[in-house]
This record gives structure tokens, sequence and C-alpha cells, in this order.
């Protein structure tokens, strides 16, 4: 699935879109220059069980590596997988 990004002034979003609809998103909000916050994760029904969530928040890690960014992770999902998973302990704040 193709993961798009668009980004705002105050933070930004990637995606997947199906016949122009979002059907899953990761948003962010800027803290400051070097944060960013993870406020908000979603995935369409039609696609649980199929990995996406994971799928959009490595694809927030990157972009958060390739900018040098720390993750605040408000969103329940993110909190979640920031203490399960070792290896994105790099990019939380």
């Amino acid at each position: 699935m193709d993961i798009q990004h668009q980004e705002a002034k105050r933070g930004g979003a990637f995606f997947i879109e199906r016949d122009g609809q979002r059907i899953a998103e990761i948003t962010y909000q800027w803290q400051d220059t070097h944060k960013i916050v993870a406020d908000h994760t979603w995935v369409d029904d039609s696609l649980r069980g199929q990995g996406i969530a994971r799928q959009l928040l490595d694809v927030l890690v990157e972009f958060a590596r390739e900018k040098q960014l720390k993750i605040v992770p408000v969103c329940s999902y993110v909190e979640v997988m920031f203490r399960r998973e070792p290896s994105l302990a790099d990019v939380a704040a």
C-alpha cells in the first residue's frame, strides 16, 4: 500500500487512501524544532489485523530519524509500541 505524507505548518500525517478516502492515518504535531507529538493513529476496520498501524508508525519513525527528531507518544497505540519495542527507543522523547 502506498503511504502518503501531508505536511502542514503545525504538523502532518502519513496516510493511505482508497478511492479518494483516507482508510488509515497516523498524525503528528510539531512541539518544537526537535520534537513531534504523535497524537492519533486510525485504521479502517477493513484493514484491521494487517499490520497497517505498524507500517504507518515505521514511516513516522523513519521520518523522525531522517530529520533527527524525537517523538512524544500521546496516541495510545504509539505509547504502547514505544514501551514494547526497544528498537524505537532512539526516537522516543
